[in-house]
């Protein structure tokens, strides 16, 4: 399955907008299939916040479908899969709230993101419920990686958590390869 990159319609009238965040028939012509059995929310004070790069390890491996609320994200998907032709790479997609943008990263993709306003909200659908035993990172600024992250020439605000994740060469892979190596689509 690759990363997703979804762009809900969305309704205007003098009053606002309506959008469908999740259609079950539409995503699924996508593509996503499973079964969301938890929403989570993060706030962000400052611009340049990065939390990740973070993903958990089967049995608990989860999908996750992310999209902004308030202001805009630089969101981050790693293929972690051993065996995958495009293990350790990574793809990007700005999400913001004014343009509703979301993304689907499906299991065995580490996840980061980095604040790009001060203020910012994220939300996101995951599939497997939170397992503290199955929490596991790599390092956001790990050289093997070389994630671009859009910093505007300070060092990030990090959790003291982020800021001690291991390197990407310390990582033994519990996630198995599908046959499709990485790649953002837009459905």
């Amino acid at each position: 399955m690759p990363v997703v990159r979804i762009v809900p319609k969305r309704f205007e009238d003098p009053r606002g907008w309506f959008s469908e965040t999740w259609q079950r028939d539409r995503f699924e012509a996508a593509g996503i299939r499973g079964e969301w059995v938890q929403d989570n929310q993060s706030y962000s004070r400052p611009a340049g916040t990065l939390r990740g790069i973070h993903f958990q390890t089967p049995p608990h491996a989860q999908a996750k479908l992310v999209r902004c609320l308030r202001g805009r994200v630089w969101d981050v998907a790693v293929d972690l899969r051993a065996g995958s032709p495009t293990y350790g790479q990574w793809v990007a997609a700005e999400l913001s709230a004014a343009r509703g943008e979301q993304l689907y990263i499906p299991a065995g993709f580490g996840h980061g993101f980095l604040t790009l306003e001060p203020e910012t909200e994220i939300a996101y659908k995951v599939d497997a419920f939170y397992a503290p035993d199955c929490d596991a990172g790599i390092a956001w600024n790990d050289p093997d990686l070389g994630i671009s992250w859009p910093l505007p020439g300070a060092a990030p605000e990090l959790s003291d958590k982020d800021a001690r994740l291991p390197s990407f060469k310390e990582f033994v892979s519990p996630f198995g390869y599908d046959g499709r190596p990485l790649e953002l689509v837009d459905a």
